[in-house]
């Protein structure tokens, strides 16, 4: 979502931002606004693409974008919201029709948390938005053995008392027939689990940005070049350029959420720990009448050794097979979202297997995508070492649309409040790198 440029001006820490651009417009006394004080006051002050106030600049409108945008307009913190192609776009990771929501995490049971909070705040604003977004069909893992992750995986559910069960492949078989399963299988079922409508949900997300007073705008947000050294420097604005040219955003505070550009805009922080993958995905029609592929029957389903996982049919997009696995160095701009023979082959191969049913299904649509993978699978959130008002949130990794509601409202009190100390030291800025080869480990997404 942005590119890379020439230097933005910075100020240091003494005292407010200077309105460059026109002057603060004041709030009523004691307005909700007014009353937030220093979290909405003279250090987040700036002035928005079209000229009023903007205490923060979110650029990017994605899963952690949108929703850190959209909590804090909630607190009633001016907004901007920054996105390239708009929110739901084509290019974005936070895209296509549906994302899984799942809790079973291994030993990342922050993640684990995060989910089982964002499942409320889904279904909470989707009755208040009457938008349908979270699609209750349950998550269903296949496992050849009892390993630390699944062992880890059911001890954390039943600590957030998320309802699951095992069952052996004769059991899962009954239950789910239109899987087939190894006899050395077993299955672990997540029944509260689901998925999300994801474009619709970054788009309304976005929307409602903008009903609650924050600014939307569609740019390309130049990098904004190295800090000045020293301690104490605050980045003062960023060049955001549209079709009608370019113009100068300046505020208080920014949040780069910018999913696979983060490496391209901040090379020196995140150009080892991000690596895009292109991940090829693929939609195969169900015979003309049969609903077992549909949501409504059937769980969406990973399988942990293979890595190949998908989505039952909903809102006709048809019956999603993806694998975690991606390949590196895929530019998020310029790339062909072209899928490849041997991703194509394979997933044809483990349809038959693990489907039959489907084995002779048609290839309906394909889509390619992309990971920000990290070499351990965390997400990357931190201020950013130099710019005290700059703050980095990226790195999901292929799981981390799941819990964007959460992460944003983490995120957003960072922004308000601050207390880096806060964020788990595996998620900040310099935690892993990937190997300068560009290898990456064995498992994607786990």
């Amino acid at each position: 979502m942005n590119a890379m440029s020439a230097k933005r001006k910075t100020t240091r820490k003494a005292g407010a931002l200077r309105e460059e651009k026109g002057r603060p417009r004041k709030e009523p006394a004691g307005s909700r606004r007014d009353k937030m004080g220093e979290h909405a006051g003279a250090s987040l002050r700036g002035t928005t693409p079209h000229g009023g106030i903007a205490d923060v600049v979110v650029i990017g409108a994605g899963a952690f974008g949108g929703w850190t945008a959209w909590h804090l307009a909630k607190r009633g913190v001016r907004v901007a919201l920054v996105d390239a192609w708009g929110a739901g776009n084509a290019r974005g990771t936070s895209s296509g029709e549906a994302r899984i929501l799942r809790f079973a995490y291994g030993e990342k049971t922050l993640y684990s948390e995060w989910t089982h909070r964002a499942r409320d705040l889904w279904r909470e604003y989707e009755a208040e938005w009457r938008v349908p977004l979270f699609v209750p069909c349950g998550m269903l893992w296949m496992f050849r053995e009892e390993n630390a992750y699944y062992r880890d995986s059911v001890a954390e559910l039943g600590r957030l008392k998320e309802p699951w069960e095992k069952m052996s492949a004769t059991e899962a078989a009954r239950r789910f027939p239109q899987f087939a399963f190894d006899a050395a299988e077993f299955a672990l079922y997540e029944p509260k689990a689901g998925l999300v409508r994801a474009r619709r949900a970054m788009q309304t997300v976005a929307a409602q940005v903008e009903r609650l007073g924050g600014v939307v705008k569609t740019g390309w947000v130049e990098a904004p070049g190295e800090p000045p050294r020293g301690n104490g420097a605050r980045l003062a604005s960023v060049s955001v350029r549209t079709g009608a040219g370019s113009e100068e955003v300046y505020s208080g505070a920014f949040v780069f959420a910018c999913g696979p550009w983060l490496p391209q805009i901040f090379p020196r922080l995140v150009g080892r720990r991000i690596a895009v993958t292109q991940q090829d995905v693929f939609y195969f029609g169900a015979p003309a009448g049969d609903v077992q592929f549909e949501a409504a029957q059937m769980p969406a389903w990973a399988d942990y050794d293979t890595e190949f996982y998908g989505t039952p049919g909903c809102d006709v997009c048809g019956f999603k097979l993806a694998n975690n696995l991606g390949e590196p160095g895929f530019d998020p701009t310029k790339g062909e979202r072209t899928v490849r023979p041997e991703t194509q082959e394979a997933a044809r191969g483990y349809l038959a297997r693990r489907f039959p049913a489907m084995a002779q299904a048609p290839l309906v649509r394909t889509r390619v995508c992309q990971y920000e993978r990290t070499p351990d699978s965390n997400v990357v959130l931190d201020r950013h070492p130099e710019w005290e008002n700059v703050w980095i949130a990226g790195g999901g990794s292929g799981h981390g649309f799941k819990f964007g509601p959460a992460l944003g409202e983490f995120l957003a009190g960072l922004v308000l409040k601050g207390g880096r100390e806060k964020i788990p030291a595996p998620l900040r800025i310099g935690a892993s790198e990937h190997p300068e080869s560009g290898e990456l480990r064995e498992k994607g997404a786990y």
